[in-house]
């Protein structure tokens, strides 16, 4: 059982840090400090810290990792090694070198492709099948260290950002447990990364989430499903703001951005094919079945959407 200091934020961190509390000693935790969420602004734990708070272990909640009283810290807890996982913020090489066995990290993805904030995103919005957990050593390059240990999971037809974190949430976990023994016990040792193959998911904004009609209807719907849940797709209806939750693409032709229907269904137009809303929601409005909001707005056909 060694002594780890798990550094990590959001809920793709939590089975991760559950896993080490299950198998090691967590001497500390190291977490974003709390920030304001949700409509009202209120300040709010991180997952992690909650998770922490639970099993009594001390946490630490730097602004920056870096600074000279947090890496003094960060000393006290003695740990054997630092595994991160999603924690956002970038550690210099001098945090990354404190524990004997240096800082091991889950990552969301096959490296090298991949590389940077938003991984998931970025699988399911090129069109990989394939995607995985990399378990890696860190060094202070944006995911370029060398790699322990990867599993890759087939990405399926109709996977959501939401559905593969929460498969490579649980994958990460149990992957890590494995690795680190191997890698404590010297069965593991670190490999470069191949030269080749490298790309990059820098952080999503949600103006991104804009739908652009021009498009495809199959980049569409893989745009769609890649910011489910966040940060979302939308576009605009006679000025409104209007949000697309899922979706699917069609042959067929329409100029793009128009409303038509099709076999009793709603389709837009796309730069090639024809996208098929499955839910809407406008503005300030719960989402419904796009059948239903055809029933409450039947006047939307031939309209275009777009800003």
């Amino acid at each position: 059982m060694a002594k780890i200091v798990f550094m990590g934020t959001p809920d793709f961190a939590v089975p991760t840090l559950e896993a080490l509390i299950d198998h090691h000693e967590v001497t500390g935790v190291v977490t974003q400090p709390d920030r304001p969420a949700g409509r009202g602004g209120q300040v709010r734990m991180s997952p992690v810290k909650q998770v922490a708070q639970a099993h009594s272990i001390p946490t630490l909640q730097p602004e920056k990792i870096r600074a000279a009283a947090a890496m003094d810290d960060l000393k006290t807890f003695e740990a054997d090694a630092y595994v991160v996982a999603a924690f956002g913020q970038i550690l210099p090489q001098r945090v990354l070198d404190i524990p004997e066995y240096g800082s091991i990290n889950v990552h969301a993805s096959l490296l090298p492709r991949w590389r940077g904030a938003a991984p998931i995103h970025a699988a399911i919005r090129a069109g990989d099948t394939e995607t995985g957990i990399t378990i890696m050593k860190m060094d202070a390059g944006l995911d370029t260290g060398p790699m322990l240990k990867a599993l890759s999971v087939p990405i399926a037809p109709d996977e959501t950002a939401q559905s593969l974190h929460d498969k490579l949430a649980q994958l990460g976990a149990e992957l890590l447990i494995e690795t680190l023994a191997g890698y404590l016990n010297g069965a593991i040792q670190p490999q470069a990364q191949p030269e080749g193959g490298v790309t990059y998911a820098p952080q999503i904004s949600k103006e991104e989430g804009e739908i652009d009609w021009t498009h495809a209807a199959e980049d569409i719907e893989r745009l769609v499903r890649a910011f489910t849940p966040w940060p979302g797709t939308f576009t605009y209806l006679d000025g409104q703001l209007l949000k697309i939750h899922a979706g699917v693409a069609e042959l067929g032709e329409a100029a793009p951005g128009v409303l038509i229907e099709k076999d009793g269904h709603l389709a837009i137009g796309t730069g090639e094919g024809l996208y098929l809303p499955a839910e809407l929601q406008l503005a300030g409005k719960k989402a419904m079945p796009v059948e239903a909001f055809l029933r409450g707005r039947p006047e939307i056909i031939g309209q275009t959407l777009g800003s």
